[in-house]
């Protein structure tokens, strides 16, 4: 996903962008502080203490033009608060997978939460009222549970999108599509 989100963040589709504004700040020790639906109301960035830094995480997101603004604030933002004991802090290479591991996680969440809010339109739903599972293409490794999701198309409103409303997991890159009918 590297290569394909450079700038993606600036996606202004309103919704993704509402709620990603919205996000509760959540201070945390460890990546799974927080999980399930905590993620649809709060923003977290495990390891994240204080909510200051939390802010300025968030706030750096919010602004970054690409993943390589995002680097340069993030570096910075680090040495303001003396963040120390994040996996990756000890080498160049290891604060550049973090951030892009920050960056990358909260345009993908935020994405298919601005999706979930277009998707679930009355006005669309009237028209299409189906929704087909989508693995992406281009993910390097595919998971063979996504891969196996790929086409399934039902209502909306059917349970398995309750649990299956990607992202499915870390790195998870699959959407979800509207549809008329069942079918491809």
């Amino acid at each position: 996903m590297a290569d394909n989100v450079q700038g993606a963040f600036n996606l202004t589709f309103r919704e993704r962008i509402e709620f990603f504004r919205q996000l509760k700040m959540l201070p945390s020790e460890r990546w799974d502080d927080f999980l399930g639906e905590w993620h649809d109301v709060g923003f977290t960035v495990a390891g994240a203490k204080k909510l200051a830094l939390l802010t300025d995480l968030h706030d750096a997101l919010t602004r970054a033009k690409s993943l390589d603004t995002f680097r340069d604030e993030f570096n910075t933002i680090v040495a303001r608060h003396g963040w120390t004991g994040w996996t990756g802090e000890g080498t160049e290479r290891g604060r550049a997978w973090r951030a892009r591991v920050i960056y990358e996680t909260n345009l993908s969440t935020s994405y298919a939460a601005g999706r979930y809010a277009q998707l679930t339109d009355p006005d669309l739903l009237k028209i299409m009222p189906y929704w087909r599972y989508r693995h992406d293409d281009f993910v390097q490794v595919p998971r063979p549970l996504h891969l196996a999701w790929d086409g399934i198309t039902l209502r909306y409103d059917h349970p398995f999108f309750k649990t299956h409303y990607p992202p499915n997991g870390w790195g998870c890159h699959c959407y979800i599509e509207a549809a008329i009918k069942p079918g491809p």
